[in-house]
């Protein structure tokens, strides 16, 4: 242990008290809490709601940051006695060891600091050209996010699944109701390619397959979105799938248009129409609210030419099966060669690196 080695831990802790605007979040707590204590505070449910929610949240970051100060200050002390003969050198090391990690962890979530990462994600997966073979390789990728959603402890729904003739699926929407479950799965927007030995090929030749992946953020009551209903054109339609109760007997199924922005959403989660209209609408609205959210970040970036951009339309990713095994992340370069944890959706890796190449431009 050096001297040098806890001035760089003191500084990433400044640096992270300024990034996460730790004073301004004292104050935000204390003027809100002043907020809750006056007369007719929850005359306004919406408001009040909203209030108490911003509240915890800046508690969350203010707890996270402290915890992490404290594990460097405890370092110190604990190095300082070191030098004078009185710890063991393995009780430093320990020390030192988990102040890391934890300045590592809060460092990764510091990324997640914009009001929609912490809202819900909801993803739609699309197959490329290709028939059979994309399809196939669409579906592997849902299996492989729901998989990465159950790890992380996440409620997953399906709120739309459109089956393949053969094989596989040709599009499908699935929500994850988890904390800051957004703010890590919008890294995985984009173009996923995959080369291998195709199962559908009786000549066994290596086929190129692509899926694409969308995610938006979920609305909650705290954000209002206003939709006109003469901007809306709704459709009902007997749900489909592989068999179970009211698939294909019953129009519960909602496809929903926006027409000013062309959006479309289908729902077919539910047993009923009218809570699939309630989902299709709240779909809606938080698709609005992204396409709001990607016209803010283009003016952000629009001054910085090599920003990394978060979107559907550029390949961020190529799983290679054959002739060797290898995944790798063009935005960031990351790469592993063990694809089998990869496709049962232990991903934390490449999202991890994307956030925080992400982070490194705007430090």
């Amino acid at each position: 242990m050096t001297q040098e080695q806890l001035k760089e831990m003191r500084d990433r802790v400044l640096h992270l008290y300024k990034f996460l605007r730790v004073a301004d979040r004292e104050q935000k707590i204390e003027s809100d809490r002043q907020l809750t204590l006056s007369a007719g505070f929850w005359d306004d449910n919406t408001r009040a709601t909203g209030i108490l929610k911003e509240i915890k949240i800046n508690k969350y970051w203010l707890d996270l940051f402290q915890s992490a100060k404290d594990a460097v200050e405890d370092f110190a002390v604990l190095f300082e006695f070191w030098k004078e003969g009185e710890a063991q050198e393995d009780e430093v090391i320990v020390s030192h060891r988990d102040a890391i990690k934890i300045l590592d962890e809060l460092e990764f979530k510091s990324t997640l600091n914009e009001p929609e990462d912490e809202l819900h994600g909801v993803m739609v997966i699309n197959s490329g050209a290709g028939g059979t073979e994309s399809q196939d390789w669409a579906e592997m990728l849902l299996r492989m996010y729901r998989m990465y959603g159950e790890k992380q402890g996440w409620k997953v729904a399906e709120i739309d699944v459109q089956y393949g003739d053969g094989a596989g699926i040709k599009q499908a929407t699935i929500e994850f109701e988890g904390e800051f479950s957004y703010g890590l799965l919008k890294a995985e927007s984009g173009v996923h390619r995959l080369v291998r030995i195709s199962p559908f090929d009786s000549n066994a030749r290596r086929h190129t397959s692509f899926a694409s992946v969308f995610v938006y953020p979920l609305v909650d009551d705290s954000i209002d979105i206003e939709v006109s209903l003469a901007d809306l054109e709704w459709e009902f339609y007997r749900s489909g799938g592989k068999g179970g109760q009211n698939v294909n007997k019953v129009e519960t199924a909602v496809r929903l248009k926006h027409i000013p922005s062309g959006i479309i959403v289908e729902c077919q989660q539910s047993r009923t129409q009218g809570e699939n209209r309630e989902k299709a609408l709240k779909m809606l609205k938080s698709r609005l609210y992204e396409e709001e959210l990607r016209k803010r970040e283009a003016l952000k970036n629009a001054t910085n030419s090599s920003k990394k951009k978060i979107e559907w339309g550029s390949q961020i990713r190529s799983y290679v099966f054959h002739p060797y095994k290898m995944i790798k992340d063009h935005r960031t370069d990351f790469e592993v060669g063990n694809v089998g944890p990869v496709m049962d959706g232990e991903i934390d890796d490449f999202i991890k690196a994307f956030l925080m190449s992400l982070k490194d431009e705007v430090s």
